[in-house]
């Protein structure tokens, strides 16, 4: 497996959340391959528990899919050395107005690993106090509250297909809610 070399990294596009570059690389029966690469400075993501233990969930419209989605509170670092615990703590206040008394960090993946290099850390949230959302200028969600019996079956019944999410609810249901 490493019999792969990378020759050359050439930026095509520099966008406002990714860069996109073309790598030429040397693989292992000795030919050339040109290989997309996208570079994602990182993002965080919380499953926000209320006193109740229903989760908070945001609902917004996402373009590359032209429809909303229903997903747990996340957001990108804003800039690859901040603490993801930090982001995630923005990201909760910010989208759903709430602030936790108490953040673990539950799982971190990634979520394309055949082109791009985005790293989630996704925290639990507990001992939630309610404030006020402060939304982007172009960001506009709903905040709801689930079952996270009622989330699962969403995921079956794939109203749910965003993949940190996904992965976030059944870690959580998996390390919390089983008996």
């Amino acid at each position: 497996m490493d019999n792969y070399e990378r020759i050359n990294r050439e930026l095509i596009h520099k966008g406002a959340i990714i860069d996109y570059y073309q790598d030429t690389m040397k693989i292992p029966n000795g030919t050339t391959a040109k290989w997309d690469f996208i570079n994602h400075k990182g993002a965080a993501a919380v499953v926000a528990v209320k006193e109740d233990g229903k989760l908070l969930m945001v609902r917004q419209y996402r373009n590359a899919l032209e429809r909303e989605t229903l997903e747990i509170p996340a957001g990108g670092l804003n800039g690859a050395a901040e603490p993801t615990d930090i982001a995630a703590a923005r990201e909760l206040k910010e989208e759903t107005g709430y602030t936790a008394g108490s953040m673990e960090r539950l799982i971190s993946l990634y979520t394309t690993v055949a082109f791009c290099n985005e790293k989630i850390d996704v925290y639990v949230a507990t001992n939630l106090k309610k404030g006020h959302q402060h939304l982007d200028e172009d960001e506009f969600l709903n905040v709801e509250s689930h079952d996270i019996e009622e989330l699962i079956q969403k995921i079956y019944d794939c109203e749910i297909q965003d993949g940190k999410t996904i992965s976030a609810l059944l870690a959580y249901y998996n390390k919390y809610c089983r008996n």
